[in-house]
């Protein structure tokens, strides 16, 4: 069964850092462009970065500017992962974060990031003293 599974998340201090993973089963992660997403109650889901392939693709990220120099997104092929590593957190992070792809190997923009249609089931991140 393919499947895209988001972990990692749960509650850290304003001003904290978090890591979550999204794995897959049945598909080599690596072989597609993944990218992260978050919802935030009552709020549309928002498109924060990507990462194409590096086994296919050139392996570049792309950042949406709110969360430039604060969130970064790896691969670790090894364990078939793509790893959202999050950093000076605010309660404005607060929201259920999520993994997907549409799978194409490349994503270097926000339409290619926006276009993912197959989704993990997500993971809850909440900012809070």
């Amino acid at each position: 069964q393919v499947q895209l599974v988001e972990s990692g998340g749960g509650l850290v201090q304003p001003g904290g850092s978090l890591r979550l993973s999204c794995e897959a089963s049945g598909f080599n992660l690596d072989y597609y462009a993944i990218g992260w997403f978050r919802q935030a109650p009552g709020k549309e889901r928002e498109g924060l970065v990507c990462i194409s392939s590096f086994s296919r693709n050139d392996g570049r990220s792309y950042y949406v500017d709110s969360v430039k120099g604060r969130f970064t997104v790896s691969r670790d092929s090894a364990e078939n992962t793509v790893v959202l590593q999050m950093t000076s957190l605010k309660s404005e992070d607060t929201a259920v974060y999520y993994c997907a792809t549409e799978g194409k190997t490349g994503c270097t923009s926000y339409s290619d990031l926006m276009a993912m249609d197959y989704w993990g089931n997500g993971t809850l991140v909440t900012v809070s003293p």
